[in-house]
């Protein structure tokens, strides 16, 4: 499992010391519990044991031999970083009233914005993580600092982003390389380094804050509010492009993993339906009574799998990673059928023969025929395109797989179109990545189609779809 790299790479540990070092464990082990991480009891009990195994000194080596006896998941990694960083602080949170560097600091108490200014762009543009980190402590205390009616000092990232705006110091930084207009290719590189540089900055901030926060916060009651969902349960409707980049990594792992469990299933259940006529033949043999029943050998059955997507700005994320899903699982189904669509339908299934699946999904919105009025959804029409070109490909061997949030822009259904799909096809199911408690409000119409459908179901991140494919198979 690779680890996704920590915001602090810190040699020693902080706060708490050895005494305190079992409670705080125990304690990190049950946030993770909390936060959805299966760490188990024996799991705290290895925990605790691994630390009197390493060098506490090491603070990377501590955070990855806990990671090792408590991350089952690569999905769980982010969670445990978060939560590492609140229980295991790398630095020790400076006290109140304590005063900030002096190199920084005039006569009159204030910082330096000048010496500040200078300092981190030399900082930046040396690429010195060490200055980064120390500049971002000093940050902190500088312009994130308010102080609270009850006397106590809160901290809040936003505060320093607004005094130390990343649009104006990425000028600066490329201003102070020479970068110009004349060279647009070398500007583009050095505006991405430098961009990298700022998000490391930023990182360092929020990581100093949340330590800071967790000092005079209760510790359980902080992680259990600014821990982020595990990977997989991120929303499809919310995730950045950092996540969505991750959750790529991790489709094709999944698919192999639903694959190996599906055959391993099929194979307990080879054994079909009694053979009547040859048990009461065999069971001659002990006077008559059944005792070594005969089975029919079960034909192993592969579904044919048709999967109608919407593939609109709105779910796009959504048919994207079901798409590489149900794909990269082609052969668990005896034949795979994949129909795209915005306010028009079209067959898209022969781009998604090759192996680069990001090329696929750059020539279906290329190439394939999706638009047909104003590019706005229209399952009606959609629907009926699909009814008057394809419907006769449906047979009691099809499963078929709507994707979509139902969303119509106050159009017709065409709900008899899946009326007919389903008479024809096995079973048909309907993916929608909206919450369920919005189905039905605005122009949303899901009570048009879930009428003809086996089930509509709620998938709106990786682990529920990833479910459902499991069950599908």
């Amino acid at each position: 499992m690779t680890a996704r790299p920590a915001p602090d790479q810190s040699d020693a540990l902080g706060e708490p010391d050895d005494s305190g070092l079992f409670d705080r464990t125990l304690a990190f082990v049950g946030a993770l519990r909390r936060a959805g991480v299966t760490a188990t009891q024996s799991e705290a009990i290895d925990a605790v044991r691994a630390l009197g195994e390493v060098d506490l000194l090491r603070r990377p080596v501590v955070r990855e031999a806990l990671a090792t006896v408590t991350v089952s998941s690569g999905g769980d990694r982010r969670t445990f970083d978060d939560l590492f960083e609140l229980y295991f602080p790398a630095r020790r949170v400076p006290s109140d009233g304590e005063a900030l560097p002096a190199e920084h600091v005039g006569e009159d108490g204030e910082v330096d914005r000048d010496a500040f200014d200078t300092a981190l762009l030399d900082a930046l543009l040396g690429g010195d993580d060490d200055a980064v980190r120390r500049l971002a402590r000093e940050a902190v205390d500088a312009f994130g600092r308010v102080e609270g009616r009850d006397g106590q000092p809160a901290f809040f990232s936003y505060r320093v982003r607004r005094a130390l705006d990343p649009h104006t110091l990425l000028d600066s930084l490329l201003e102070a390389r020479g970068a110009t207009d004349d060279d647009a290719r070398a500007q583009r590189l050095l505006r991405d380094e430098f961009e990298e540089r700022l998000a490391e900055f930023r990182r360092e901030v929020d990581a100093e804050i949340r330590r800071r926060t967790a000092e005079r916060s209760d510790l359980d009651d902080l992680a259990d509010r600014v821990v982020k969902p595990a990977l997989d349960e991120v929303d499809f409707f919310r995730m950045t492009a950092a996540e969505a980049a991750e959750l790529r990594a991790q489709v094709a792992p999944l698919a192999r993993k639903l694959a190996t469990r599906t055959q391993v299933k099929r194979r307990r259940g080879r054994d079909g339906r009694l053979d009547v006529r040859r048990t009461v033949r065999r069971s001659l043999s002990t006077g008559g009574v059944p005792m070594d029943p005969v089975f029919r050998p079960r034909k192993p059955h592969k579904p044919e799998l048709v999967v109608i997507t919407d593939v609109s700005g709105s779910v796009a994320s959504f048919a994207r990673f079901t798409l590489m899903l149900v794909h990269s699982l082609q052969e668990q189904f005896s034949r795979v059928r994949s129909f795209a669509f915005i306010d028009t339908l079209d067959e898209v299934t022969e781009l998604f023969e090759g192996r680069d699946f990001d090329e696929a999904i750059r020539r279906m919105s290329s190439e394939a025929d999706l638009v047909w009025l104003d590019g706005h959804s229209d399952y009606g029409h959609a629907f009926e395109v699909f009814h008057e070109r394809f419907v006769d490909e449906i047979t009691p061997r099809s499963t078929v797989l709507v994707l979509g949030d139902a969303r119509n822009n106050y159009r017709a259904s065409s709900s008899w179109v899946l009326a007919e799909i389903a008479t024809r096809a096995r079973r048909v199911y309907w993916l929608n990545p909206e919450s369920a408690a919005y189905w039905g409000t605005g122009d949303s119409i899901t009570a048009d189609y879930a009428r003809h459908v086996e089930d509509m179901v709620e998938v709106r991140n990786l682990r529920q779809l990833a479910d459902f494919v499991r069950e599908l198979t």
